[in-house]
């Protein structure tokens, strides 16, 4: 069995209480009156009981907080993926968008997501998915944009005649109305 993994000598029990006491994290307070209990002298499997662990826990909160004190029991948030684009992809995406396709090189009129996926795999070999490229095009500030449809027979000066227009609102009130028709 490998030996215990001491804790900071620059903290104690009253300090570790104090800081669980002002927390506004459920997780680190749990943390923190956990390693409170090795403090007091308690054993790791007592500061697992505390905490609702296993021992393992208890020794990577130990190595977390040994590391970087009390911010360390803070859960921290997952790093993720690894972004598909890099900055130099998202700056050729960026000019490609904003020049437009040219029809005889492109094969398209007007880009659309799968024309851009297909084109960023052409260029970089990077296969995306419609879903994250609609991310990194509105990361980079760009929205889709179009036009309202509108009939190719479409005669403006018959609209503006079918118009309907109404008479003008008397600008008398309806109180003096009803007074004037008795």
């Amino acid at each position: 069995m490998a030996a215990a993994i001491g804790v900071r000598g620059d903290y104690d029990t009253a300090r570790l209480r104090e800081l669980a006491k002002r927390s506004e994290d459920a997780n680190q307070t749990r943390r923190l009156l956990a390693l409170a209990a090795i403090y007091d002298g308690g054993s790791r499997t007592e500061a697992a009981k505390i905490g609702g662990v296993g021992l393992q826990t208890v020794r990577d909160w130990v190595l977390a907080f040994n590391a970087e004190g009390p911010p360390g029991l803070v859960n921290g948030k997952a790093p993720g993926n690894a972004p598909l684009l890099t900055q130099a992809h998202r700056q050729a995406l960026l000019e490609i968008v904003e020049s437009g396709p040219i029809p005889a090189v492109h094969g398209v009129v007007r880009w659309r997501l799968i024309d851009l996926a297909q084109w960023v795999f052409d260029e970089f070999r990077i296969s995306i998915s419609k879903q994250t490229l609609s991310r990194e095009l509105r990361a980079l500030e760009l929205r889709k944009l179009s036009a309202r449809p509108r009939h190719h027979a479409q005669d403006a000066e018959a609209m503006a005649a079918f118009k309907k227009t109404s008479p003008r609102a008397s600008t008398r009130s309806p109180s003096a109305t009803r007074r004037a028709s008795r």
